[in-house]
């Protein structure tokens, strides 16, 4: 496989790399957190500016026709910023149910408002007894003029904030069954629609939503509403695939700030850097971020594999990775901070957090161990 950059992706890495190191600081984005939703409008516009959130659609259908290895760019800069804007939410699973089972018309009607930036998603799919297994839906879709959907769903990503939400219903069948999942659109402020919001440990904000006889149209389907879970099972491991590369960059940063703090900080009149146990320790850190940049861009390249099983077990090895290297990354940072690692003003905590809830979303690392053994290893 060719890991190297085209000129192209690498003026793109310059491009966000620039926008954010200009405008993303870590106390811009305390600033941030406090806005309506917990994250800028104003950063948001300029990333719709320099066409990040049009990057992965069709060049028919407004943009610019990019691919996996683009969005692994662009989060691996979001996540060296801890970014709290909705790009994953939005663009990587709200326009991937878009790009790959959406109908012209839903295209036309949603697309154009993702790459402008007027318009933001939430895909609500977990529920209380669901954990990891995407095909247990209880909320339900009866049809009728249109549907009718009844249900909760949990910690929805951006759920406070999102003017569309992508909802799992099940159409017919038992609350397990892989059959009789549908995915529907529906309006954020559409009557029997009730939004918890509340911020999350890593400075996101989600919420609890309860659908209580919400109707939408005929046309609020995306693809068949009745065998939904392949579309929705290729979405999340492009989503997996994205939080990967996220954490790829905030464990990035995470090293740096350790080496540099290992520069600086001084005991018995010498900088701690200087302390061989100290630099082995950072030795394996850079290991373990090795590690875990390569599965990420294995996986990243997984998305051009012709077998959906090879694509799914690729994703899932490189989330093992990426749990098992986040979580030796963020504590031996916060270990080798000392007390200061500890405290809310210290960013090192807050890259420590997002690796931690990135290592839960969507499975953790034991769930994907075993979908990797139970597909019989890599090939």
């Amino acid at each position: 496989m060719d890991f190297d950059l085209s000129e192209e992706q690498r003026l793109l890495k310059e491009s966000i790399d620039g926008l954010l190191t200009d405008s993303y600081d870590f106390d811009a984005r305390k600033k941030y957190q406090k806005e309506k939703g917990g994250w800028s409008k104003a950063v948001w516009g300029k990333l719709a500016e320099q066409g990040l959130l049009g990057l992965p659609f069709a060049e028919a259908d407004g943009g610019f026709g990019a691919g996996a290895v683009e969005t692994m760019i662009v989060m691996e800069a979001l996540g060296k910023a801890l970014v709290l804007e909705p790009y994953l939410a939005t663009v990587v699973i709200g326009g991937g149910f878009l790009r790959h089972g959406g109908s012209a018309e839903q295209k036309a009607a949603h697309i154009p408002g993702i790459i402008d930036g007027s318009k933001t998603f939430a895909f609500a799919q977990l529920e209380k007894n669901s954990r990891y297994d995407l095909a247990d839906v209880s909320t339900t879709a009866k049809k009728g003029s249109g549907w009718v959907i009844d249900g909760e769903k949990f910690v929805v990503l951006n759920g406070e904030n999102a003017d569309t939400l992508i909802v799992t219903a099940r159409t017919k069948g038992g609350r397990q069954d892989k059959t009789g999942i549908g995915v529907f659109l529906v309006p954020a402020s559409a009557k029997g629609v009730t939004r918890k919001g509340y911020p999350t440990q890593d400075g996101l904000h989600a919420a609890d939503i309860t659908f209580t006889g919400v109707e939408v149209g005929a046309d609020a389907p995306i693809g068949d509403p009745e065998n939904g879970l392949a579309l929705i099972e290729r979405v999340v491991d492009e989503a997996r695939t994205a939080m990967c590369a996220e954490a790829v960059g905030a464990m990035d940063e995470s090293l740096k700030s350790t080496v540099e703090y290992l520069k600086t900080r001084k005991q018995f009149g010498v900088a701690i850097g200087t302390f061989q146990t100290l630099q082995h320790r950072a030795a394996d850190m850079f290991v373990a971020l090795e590690q875990a940049r390569s599965m990420s861009m294995f996986a990243t390249m997984a998305a051009d594999f012709d077998s959906a099983k090879e694509r799914a077990t690729a994703v899932a090895a490189a989330k093992v990775q990426i749990g098992k290297s986040g979580k030796f990354i963020g504590q031996q940072s916060i270990q080798l901070h000392g007390g200061i690692g500890m405290t809310q003003e210290a960013k090192i905590g807050h890259y420590f957090k997002r690796l931690t809830m990135i290592e839960n979303t969507f499975g953790d690392t034991d769930y994907h161990l075993r979908r990797v053994t139970d597909a019989g290893g890599l090939v």
